[in-house]
C-alpha cells in the first residue's frame, strides 16, 4: 500500500501532534535490538533470536498513566513483530504488534519506533514477539508501578523479583513450527520447562545455573510472574510456603492465599512470598496442567531455589513442593474461579446493560489432507482450530491499514455472534461432520461505547482442552465460569457483577465456559486469540474492529510515519 509524498508528510505531522500532552515528562526511549545469540542448555548449544542478547529479554519499568517509546531494530535473519501484552494502547493499535493484524513485520535490517500508551495498568504485564514462534525466546516482563507517590494496595514488599516461565527446545523453534505446518500434525513438545531461562536442578547440565532467589527471614518478596510458555498452563508453588496473589494481568486483586497457583500462557500475576520459614533452601517448582486426553506435553518439573540468608547448613536433599497432578481439572478450576478483583481500582464499573452479546465456541478441528500429501493430524488429516466454526485465515496485508485506508478484499465483516450449529458441545462422542470448520477472515464490528458480553464455550470436537483466550486493547471483567454447556436462562443468574477479576487473558475450562464483559471504548483493530501457540497457528482467533466515536479523543489517529511496509 503506497501513498503520495504529500499525504505521507501530512500524516507525519498528525502523528507528531498526537504525542503532545500524553506525558508530562520525556522518558529516554528503550532500545531493543533483535538479534541472534548463542545459548547452551541441556548440554547442547544453539543460536536463537533474542532482544539485546538476553533470554529472557530486558525488563521495562513504567508508572501507571505514562507513555514511553521502544526503538526496535531487527538485526536478525527473520521478520519480527513485538506485542506489548496487557498494555491497552488506548487509540494506538498501530504499535500493538500482532503480525498482519495491526502491522506488517519488521523486516531484517529495518527498525520501528513503537509507542506504548499505559492508562490504568498496574502490577505486571509483559512483552513478546507476535510472529510465528519467535516468542519462545523473544519475551520479557513489564513492571507497572502505581502513579508516582501512590502506594500499593498491600504492604510494600522488601524486593521485587521476575519469575518468567518458559519452554526450551534443543532444536530451532522455527523448525518446530514450520515442520508442524508442513505435516499438519501437532508440533513437537519442548525438551524442558524453564524459570528465568533455566531448566533447574532436575535437568542435565543445569544445576549450576539454576535460578536462585536470596531471601531474609521475616521479609516479603514481590514475585512478578509471567507464563511465557508456548503451549502449557502451569501449576507452581514453593516448598513449605504459601503464596498470596495480589494482582493479575496488570490489575490488582483482592489477596488470595494458596499453596499452589495455576497460570496460563499469556497471564501474569503479582504474588507475595513471605519468607517465614526456618532458614534453609526451598524449591520453587512448576509443571504442566494439561487437560486434553491424548495430548502430548512435556511432563517434567522445572525448579528454582529460594535460599535464606544466614549461617546454617542447608538440607542435603530438597523435597519438591506440592503440585496438583497434571490432569487435576478440579484443582485448576478451583484456583481460577477464586480470583476476585478490586473494584475501587477499576477504570469503570462492570457493565450491566449489555448491547452486544456474543457466544462463541472454541474448538480444535481438522481439515482433510490435500491430495498428494501425507498428513500427521488425526486419521491422516490436518489440525485446525476455530471460533464459531471459523478457522481464521490470516491475510498478507495487515487488517488495521486495510480498515484505515478502506482497502477492499482483505477481510470481511459478519463474524457470527452465536454458534452456527447448536449441539451438545461437551458430549463425549460427537459426529465427525462437526470436525471441519470454514476458512475465512471474518471480523467483529463494534460501535464505539458498546457494552459487550462474550461467552466462550469450550467444545469436545476432536478433543476438549482448556483454552487461554486473550484480547488485545482491553481488559475485561470475568463475570462467570462453568463446566458443561452454557445455559442462557440459568447461568447469568450466577454471574459475579460485584468484584470479578479484571483480566486480559482468561482460561476457558475444558468442556466448560467463561463469560466476560467490557466496554468498547478503544477505537481501532484488536486481535483476540487462544494463547496456546499451536491453537493460534491453527486458526483459533478473530479480530474486533471498534468504530470511531464522535469526540476527537474517541477516534483513531493516523499511523506513525515509519510503519513497516508489507
Amino acid at each position: 500500500m503506497k501513498m503520495s509524498l504529500g499525504k505521507k508528510l501530512f500524516l507525519q505531522l498528525l502523528w507528531c501532534f498526537s504525542f503532545i500532552g500524553l506525558s508530562s515528562q520525556t522518558r529516554t526511549p528503550y532500545t531493543f535490538v533483535v538479534r541472534e545469540a548463542q545459548y547452551t542448555r541441556l548440554c547442547s548449544t544453539k543460536n536463537m533470536l533474542t532482544v539485546n542478547g538476553n533470554f529472557p529479554g530486558p525488563t521495562i519499568r513504567v508508572h501507571r498513566g505514562e507513555t514511553i517509546f521502544v526503538n526496535v531494530y531487527n538485526k536478525g535473519n527473520h521478520n519480527i513483530t513485538l506485542h506489548w501484552h496487557g498494555v491497552k494502547q488506548q487509540r494506538n493499535p498501530w504499535t500493538d504488534g500482532p503480525v498482519y493484524i495491526t502491522q506488517c513485520p519488521i523486516q531484517p535490517g529495518r527498525k520501528f519506533r513503537q509507542k506504548l500508551v499505559f492508562t490504568f495498568e498496574e502490577g505486571t504485564v509483559w512483552w513478546h514477539a507476535h510472529s510465528d514462534w519467535a516468542r519462545a525466546t523473544v519475551h520479557g516482563a513489564i513492571f507497572v508501578y502505581p502513579t508516582k507517590n501512590s502506594p500499593y494496595p498491600f504492604p510494600q514488599p522488601h524486593a521485587e523479583v521476575p519469575i518468567i516461565f518458559g519452554e526450551w527446545w534443543k532444536t530451532d523453534v522455527n523448525e518446530v513450527f514450520t515442520q508442524s505446518i508442513a505435516t499438519g500434525g501437532a508440533p513437537n513438545i519442548s525438551d524442558a520447562l524453564t524459570i528465568n531461562g533455566q531448566p533447574g536442578d532436575l535437568f542435565p547440565c543445569s544445576m549450576t545455573e539454576t535460578f536462585k532467589l536470596s531471601v531474609e527471614q521475616g521479609r516479603t518478596y514481590h514475585l512478578r510472574v509471567v507464563n511465557a510458555a508456548m503451549n502449557l498452563i502451569l501449576f507452581f508453588s514453593v516448598s513449605q510456603h504459601n503464596l498470596t496473589v495480589v494482582g493479575a494481568d496488570g490489575s490488582f486483586t483482592k489477596p488470595l492465599t494458596r499453596d499452589y497457583i495455576c497460570i496460563s500462557p499469556g497471564q501474569t500475576m503479582d504474588v507475595l512470598l513471605q519468607a517465614n520459614q526456618e532458614p534453609n533452601h526451598y524449591y520453587l517448582a512448576a509443571r504442566a496442567y494439561s487437560s486434553g486426553v491424548g495430548v502430548a506435553f512435556v511432563n517434567t518439573t522445572t525448579t528454582a531455589r529460594v535460599e535464606y540468608s544466614g549461617n546454617y547448613t542447608p538440607s542435603s536433599s530438597l523435597p519438591l513442593p506440592y503440585l496438583p497432578n497434571f490432569n487435576d481439572t478440579t484443582a485448576a478450576f478451583d484456583f481460577i474461579t477464586s480470583l476476585r478483583g478490586l473494584p475501587e481500582r477499576y477504570p469503570r464499573q462492570v457493565p450491566t446493560n449489555i448491547t452486544t452479546q456474543t457466544v462463541t465456541t472454541v474448538s480444535v478441528n481438522t481439515f482433510p489432507c490435500p491430495g498428494g500429501r501425507t498428513c500427521q493430524g488425526p486419521n491422516g488429516t490436518i489440525f485446525a482450530a476455530s471460533m464459531n466454526n471459523i478457522s481464521f485465515d490470516t491475510p498478507n496485508i495487515n487488517i488495521l491499514e486495510a480498515y484505515y485506508y478502506h482497502v477492499n478484499g482483505v477481510y470481511k465483516t459478519g463474524f457470527p455472534r452465536f454458534p452456527p450449529f447448536i449441539f451438545n458441545f461437551t458430549a463425549d462422542f460427537l459426529p465427525l461432520t462437526l470436525n471441519i470448520p470454514k476458512r475465512a477472515t471474518r471480523v467483529n464490528l463494534l460501535n464505539y461505547g458498546a457494552t459487550v458480553e462474550i461467552v466462550f464455550q469450550g467444545t469436545n470436537v476432536v478433543s476438549g482442552i482448556d483454552h487461554p483466550m486473550h484480547l488485545h486493547g482491553f481488559s475485561f471483567h470475568v463475570v462467570g465460569y462453568g463446566l458443561g454447556n452454557f445455559n442462557q436462562s440459568k447461568d447469568p443468574l450466577t454471574f459475579n457483577l460485584i468484584d470479578p477479576p479484571y483480566l486480559n487473558t482468561v482460561i476457558v475450562p475444558v468442556n466448560g465456559w467463561t463469560a466476560v464483559r467490557f466496554v468498547a471504548s478503544n477505537p481501532g483493530v484488536w486481535f483476540m486469540h487462544c494463547h496456546l501457540e499451536r491453537h493460534q497457528a491453527w486458526g483459533m482467533e478473530t479480530v474486533f474492529i471498534v468504530n470511531n466515536g464522535k469526540a476527537s479523543d474517541e477516534t483513531l489517529p493516523p499511523p506513525p510515519p515509519d510503519m513497516p511496509p508489507c
